[in-house]
């Protein structure tokens, strides 16, 4: 039985009421591209009710903890040592043209160390998550990333900048904190990105972290503008050595 922290499971309370919005939302995605306003705007609400839901569990027990979230932006509070970090939706594209793969993001920072972080796929039920020193899971099963050492027969995953710019073989698959997931579970190799905010990667760095990956610093960084490069140990230097120039 895996222990976890009160503070991962407030989170995973959190995701599990917030999905149950997002997907009775995302079924009805397919009804609207056929009307005059289109989804835009209901995908919009959509992260907003989301954020609100995840805001409003968290606070429950944690009341003086602070928020960074990507809709409502920081919210200071009496403990700003402590930060919930919030992606409502990350692959937000995705889920406007009714692609299903996309992510309910959360993570914490203490101290400006990330030690717990949380990112679920609610449509294919895949609770991904990590405390500091305790290791990565998926739905309880242990995390490692990949043990391939050789460019050419590793898979990478980026945005459209990074495809164009690399000659690895890649993927771009329109989200971020699923991408760095995955590195986590050994299903990508490595994550590079330019330009990327906090609540995108907080969560996934700690988790390729945890499995055994090695991800450029984060906790350093700001909130927004982040150069992050991710992946197993053993492909590390030469990925960087290739990214010099992106």
């Amino acid at each position: 039985m895996i222990s976890i922290s009160s503070n991962l499971n407030i989170m995973i309370k959190a995701v599990e009421k917030a999905s149950k919005s997002v997907i009775r939302d995302f079924g009805e995605i397919e009804n609207l591209q056929v009307s005059k306003k289109g989804p835009r705007d209901f995908v919009t609400k959509t992260d907003k009710r989301v954020e609100n839901i995840i805001i409003e569990e968290l606070s429950k027990t944690k009341k003086k903890y602070s928020f960074l979230s990507e809709e409502i932006g920081r919210i200071k509070n009496q403990d700003e040592d402590n930060i919930w970090i919030i992606d409502p939706i990350d692959g937000t594209t995705n889920f406007l043209h009714g692609i299903p793969h996309f992510a309910i993001c959360i993570a914490l920072q203490s101290k400006k160390e990330i030690v717990s972080g949380l990112i679920f796929d609610p449509i294919k039920d895949e609770m991904f998550f990590a405390e500091k020193n305790k290791g990565s899971y998926l739905n309880n099963q242990r995390l490692r990333v990949s043990k391939k050492n050789i460019l050419d027969d590793c898979l990478f995953s980026s945005n459209h900048e990074g495809m164009k710019f690399s000659n690895f073989n890649m993927r771009y698959t329109g989200c971020v904190a699923l991408d760095l997931a995955y590195v986590a579970a050994g299903r990508f190799d490595g994550f590079f990105q330019n330009d990327i905010n906090l609540w995108n990667v907080a969560a996934g760095s700690l988790m390729i972290q945890e499995a055994g990956g090695v991800v450029n610093d984060v906790n350093k960084l700001k909130n927004n503008a982040i150069n992050i490069r991710a992946s197993n140990d053993a492909i590390s230097d030469k990925m960087l050595r290739e990214l010099e120039n992106f």
